[in-house]
């Protein structure tokens, strides 16, 4: 049985160990110098490479078609994953929220364990290989082209990820071959990533911790989410901001507005209670300097300029309305939405090879024998956390190992 993968990425590199181990001849394509090379940069540089967390904790991280993972995530789950790691020498460690690294903080581990795992099971691995077709006769795949020569397998695996980070060698070439072949892509959208505001930021690189942000279409809201969050250039970055995006990027945005509660802890009336204390301490100075028990130094300009109120008025001189003004704007911070950030921006690429061309129990295409998906190039993704590298590892391992299995 011979086997063809292409992409050499944490979908790609798994596809091959699990078809070799099932004894077939595997030969992998990456049009990059060398493999894993979006690995290198996840979370930032350390490699938050699955999560701990299982059923249906797990599946309430996965944004996209969750149902069609089941099989795959059965079949290689994240315990599954551990102890791949481990058995290959690689030992991890398991931070907040079920996170696991390697126990290194260095990416360059996974890829180093992938590869060698690789190397160890008669993988071929052609680098600085381009695949730019794959050849197919009476709706069964015969090979691919790569660097113009033609290449026979009896199955081909897909695994060329997304759009993000095309530096990395997400060019979208899957995506292309996909259609070529006959198969149906949702269209491709920024997952994981920064919102851009209409509004200028007059506080960038500030980061707020146990904050409630939350994306508005009208009345109704599409996103909460508690957590930290940090002021960006043209817009708000971070964790809970990342999660927000990819719990809304199916939407329409225009009109949207983005609302951050300061201070989620306390009611409206809790709050007011709050600054009243704060303003009979500071009764005789000036309003400007009256908020730094309250707030960081660098939001208090913004929110004194949403106020309303006069910088340098007295604070004993300001009313009962001007503050419940003031509680208003801490709890409802808003931001028009212009969009969210680009695909090249964003962590994950939403959208993809429609899952319903694809067989959730073998990742085998419904339209061309042979042929396999695997990874970002599906439209499934997940939240921040390690979900996604889970659904590139349990999705590659099902279709390698299938497609390496006699009919």
């Amino acid at each position: 049985m011979k086997i063809g993968i292409i992409g050499c990425g944490a979908a790609g590199m798994m596809a091959a160990i699990a078809a070799a181990e099932e004894g077939a001849s595997v030969t992998v394509f990456d049009p990059n110098e060398k493999a894993g090379k979006k690995l290198y940069i996840t979370g930032k540089g350390r490699c938050n490479f699955t999560n701990v967390a299982t059923g249906d904790e797990f599946f309430a991280n996965v944004a996209t078609n969750p149902k069609f993972l089941y099989s795959a995530l059965s079949a290689f789950d994240s315990s599954r994953v551990l102890s791949f790691f481990e058995a290959h020498g690689m030992p991890y460690k398991i931070e907040r929220g079920g996170r696991a690294f390697p126990v290194s903080d260095r990416s360059s581990d996974v890829i180093r364990t992938l590869t060698r795992a690789m190397e160890n099971a008669g993988v071929s691995v052609r680098l600085n290989s381009r695949v730019t077709r794959v050849t197919t006769e009476n709706g069964a795949v015969t090979g691919v082209v790569s660097n113009g020569k033609r290449w026979e397998f009896d199955r081909v695996v897909l695994a060329t990820g997304g759009m993000s980070y095309p530096a990395t060698g997400s060019t979208g070439d899957g995506y292309r071959i996909a259609k070529e072949t006959g198969h149906r892509i949702v269209p491709l959208r920024p997952a994981l990533a920064p919102i851009l505001t209409e509004e200028a930021i007059s506080c960038e690189g500030l980061s707020l911790k146990n904050v409630r942000l939350s994306v508005f279409l009208g009345d109704k809201c599409l996103a909460s989410e508690f957590g930290e969050m940090l002021f960006a250039k043209d817009g708000v970055s971070g964790p809970i901001v990342l999660t927000v995006s990819s719990r809304v990027n199916r939407y329409d945005l225009s009109g949207a507005r983005l609302s951050i509660d300061l201070k989620p802890a306390l009611t409206a009336e809790q709050l007011d209670a709050r600054i009243l204390r704060d303003f009979e301490k500071y009764a005789n100075k000036e309003f400007r300097n009256a908020l730094g028990d309250l707030l960081p130094k660098s939001l208090i300009p913004e929110i004194l300029m949403r106020s309303g109120v006069d910088f340098e008025k007295k604070v004993h001189q300001i009313t009962s309305e001007e503050r419940k003004r003031l509680v208003a704007i801490l709890k409802n911070l808003c931001y028009s939405i212009r969009k969210l950030d680009t695909l090249e921006h964003a962590i994950v690429t939403a959208g993809g090879v429609d899952v319903r061309d694809v067989k959730p129990s073998t990742l085998e295409s419904r339209i061309v024998s042979g042929l396999y998906f695997a990874g970002e190039i599906l439209d499934a993704d997940a939240l921040t956390g390690g979900f996604n590298l889970q659904i590139a590892f349990s999705t590659g391992y099902l279709a390698g190992k299938r497609a390496a299995e006699e009919r």
